[in-house]
């Protein structure tokens, strides 16, 4: 099976799965002459006949690589731009007169993809030729940065990633990049992917506005690819279900705009599928050695480097640069040091400050346990409103902050600072407590109200599905077009990507240890309009020292921030549920419509797409399949997300009907998997990873007569 005949027919393959009519002479020529002594292994062709590729075959025992200068020879021959290398188990492709070396692909391009590269390349020019639109980026900063991410790809630069401070235009940028590229036609098809669907509606309507000759859509869940736009925008758990139907060629250029660190990590493999340049946008300060006290932190900056293989950004553009330049406006915190949650070391909560009524019989048991009899324990601040709440401590935040934005404060210096009454954020822990706030924010500021009915405050949720706030987008909506709500409480839709330039105020209620979701929530005021010379940050939790922020301005606006303050870890009386990162993976699968409103789709889509994305980790996970394993697993992916209501797991049986007949059956799928032990321990691993069964074991047996395939 090693040898080269044997590889050629998993090519074969390989080129049908892309489309490829293998049999029609005119799209794919075998061994095709080229002198009296030289016969290129297979010339890939576009609809009439042109030649566009050369595939150079080898056996599995030889490395593709190996045949790189006999392949150029053929291609210099043939004066076609493009190689493919390949064996069975790998594919590499070359431009070879732009780049030194050919690099790994995931799938040969089909004949559609192949043709739309090759008519760019007879027209593309340097990029950097081409003028940047000073309407979309005409500020230094932005245009340095396309600039150098031009020059970057110019040199042979795959892979860039750029940091830039929340509030400085990185959609503006990439939308002027994007056209620059589109322009130069060294581009022609694009994926902006963003880490939620309101952020993809955001980004829908900037291209619109930006990028008005190059359509743009939103990819939502359960649709296709729209072959006629150039610009896909679309969020991960959107296309990972789709991903695979299509060729590595189909995308041009992949732009990954705040993404979690999923992205780059377990889910690279998405990304990672198609054959584009791949640029990175982000708020946070990457470089490889930083310091985060919290782990998730850390992991994000070693798997965003490691995906776009540098140390530091490709270009960076920081917050004090921002501020100092002015564009974007300065911030004042305001420390509520009175509160408990502020006290070193903790805080003491006394039995009787507790709301018993709220409390659930187990958890009631729990906390009995850990009074013991005393009058008071000490709690983490990190820990409040997520297992118990002390309703005393909201009222206090809330009269506090209304004393001081009617009466300012005194700051270190003695300055007297009198805070904006405007549009407001308040980070909340929960649900529950953020309909707290809502209701005492709302009845505090009754009398500021043009009628009862009108809510001052409202509040905002997305957690993992069932908390949703199910009007969450019209809610957003009026708190940015509206006069009312002035203030919106939120749990994890407004902490990143949200974009209201009107924000004054920012109000903590919820700490993080985490140094990037601080700083993307603090994100969230910076943006500049007329009459708004700085904001407010309101911190009641003590989460500004923890991250060493403070609001001393320098000579020339510069933010001048502090060493991290060693915060004293107090002793866990009780494991409580802390979780401050959403996996865009595990959010509730939501579409929009025209409109921009929330659709839910049916129970079946929704168990579908969760079932899909399990199978998509789970085949992403494998490291030592074949092209034609990965292959048939497709189809099976494919089939267990249509029959999600009706099939347990996977069997031998289900060889036997449609369109596993048209491969071959069981007997084809015995030879593909390289016979019944192996095939037996792929799908034993499959099932136990995507029909999570409670009280099984989760390792599989070392017989196949004992897997539940039989």
């Amino acid at each position: 099976m090693g040898n080269e005949a044997f590889a050629r027919v998993v090519i074969d393959t390989q080129l049908k799965d892309r489309g490829w009519n293998v049999y029609d002479q005119n799209s794919v020529r075998y061994e095709y002459v080229l002198t009296n002594s030289l016969r290129a292994d297979y010339v890939l062709c576009d609809r009439h006949g042109r030649a566009l590729a050369v595939i150079e075959a080898k056996r599995f025992a030889t490395s593709p690589g190996d045949a790189a200068e006999q392949a150029k020879g053929y291609a210099q021959l043939l004066n076609v731009p493009y190689i493919f290398l390949a064996n069975g188990k790998e594919i590499l492709f070359w431009e070879w007169q732009r780049e030194a070396f050919p690099h790994p692909v995931k799938t040969f391009f089909n004949q559609g993809d192949l043709e739309r590269r090759f008519a760019t390349y007879q027209v593309r020019q340097d990029p950097n030729a081409v003028e940047i639109d000073k309407r979309i980026a005409g500020r230094d900063y932005q245009m340095d940065c396309i600039n150098t991410l031009c020059r970057e790809i110019g040199q042979g630069r795959r892979k860039l990633l750029v940091e830039m401070a929340t509030g400085t235009g990185k959609t503006r940028t990439a939308a002027a990049f994007i056209k620059r590229l589109f322009q130069a036609n060294a581009a022609t098809r694009v994926l902006f992917l963003v880490d939620r669907i309101p952020l993809a509606k955001q980004t829908e309507d900037a291209f619109a506005e930006f990028l008005s000759d190059y359509p743009a859509y939103v990819l939502r869940a359960g649709r296709r690819f729209q072959d006629e736009k150039q610009i896909t925008i679309t969020t991960l758990q959107s296309m990972v279900n789709l991903y695979g139907e299509y060729s590595s060629g189909y995308f041009d250029l992949i732009i990954s705009d705040e993404c979690h660190r999923s992205i780059y990590g377990k889910w690279s493999g998405v990304l990672k599928h198609f054959d584009g340049i791949q640029v990175g946008l982000t708020a946070t300060p990457c470089s490889v050695g930083e310091d985060f006290d919290d782990e998730e932190d850390t992991l994000f900056v070693r798997d965003t480097m490691r995906f776009f293989e540098v140390d530091k950004p490709t270009f960076s553009y920081k917050l004090k640069d921002a501020i100092r330049e002015g564009y974007l406006v300065p911030y004042h915190i305001y420390k509520a040091m009175t509160v408990k949650t502020a006290a070193e070391g903790g805080f003491e909560v006394k039995r009787s400050e507790l709301n018993w009524s709220a409390i659930d019989g187990e958890t009631r048991t729990e906390f009995e346990k850990l009074f013991d009899g005393k009058d008071s324990i000490t709690i983490d601040p990190s820990a409040l409103e997520r297992r118990f709440t002390i309703p005393e401590r909201n009222r206090a935040i809330v009269r506090e902050y209304r004393q001081v934005l009617e009466n300012g404060y005194h700051d270190g210096k003695g300055i007297l600072r009198k805070p904006m009454i405007g549009k407001t954020i308040v980070f909340a822990v929960n649900k529950r407590h953020a309909e707290t706030l809502a209701n005492m924010f709302d009845q505090t500021f009754s009398d500021y109200k043009e009628s009862p009915e009108v809510r001052y405050a409202d509040y905002v949720v997305s957690g993992m599905g069932g908390d949703d706030t199910l009007d969450g987008m019209s809610k957003i909506k009026r708190f940015k077009k509206e006069l009312y709500p002035k203030i919106l409480v939120s749990v994890n839709m407004l902490d990143t990507g949200f974009d209201c330039p009107s924000v004054v105020n920012l109000v903590f209620t919820r700490f993080t240890k985490s140094s990037i979701l601080y700083q993307q929530m603090r994100g969230r005021g910076t943006r500049k309009i007329p009459g708004k010379p700085s904001f407010m940050m309101f911190d009641f939790v003590g989460v500004c020292d923890y991250h060493g922020d403070d609001d001393d301005i320098a000579e020339g606006g510069l933010v001048v921030e502090t060493p991290k303050k060693k915060r004293h870890e107090p002793r866990r009386l009780l494991a409580l549920d802390i979780d401050d990162h959403i996996d865009p993976t595990t959010r509730e699968w939501i579409t929009l419509d025209a409109e921009g409103n929330m659709v839910f789709p049916e129970i079946s889509e929704q168990k579908a797409a969760e079932l899909g994305a399990r199978f998509e980790a789970w085949l992403l996970s494998q490291n030592d399949l074949s092209p034609n394993e990965t292959s048939w697993l497709r189809v099976v992916g494919s089939q267990l997300r249509a029959n999600v209501e009706s099939w347990q797991e996977f069997t031998p049986r289900h060889f036997a009907f449609h369109p596993f007949t048209l491969m071959g059956g069981y007997p084809e799928a015995l030879r593909v998997f390289g016979g019944e032990e192996r095939l037996y321990t792929i799908f034993f691993n499959m099932n136990d990873a995507i029909f999570p069964k409670e009280g099984t074991p989760s390792q599989p047996t070392n017989t196949a007569h004992s897997s539940p395939l039989h």
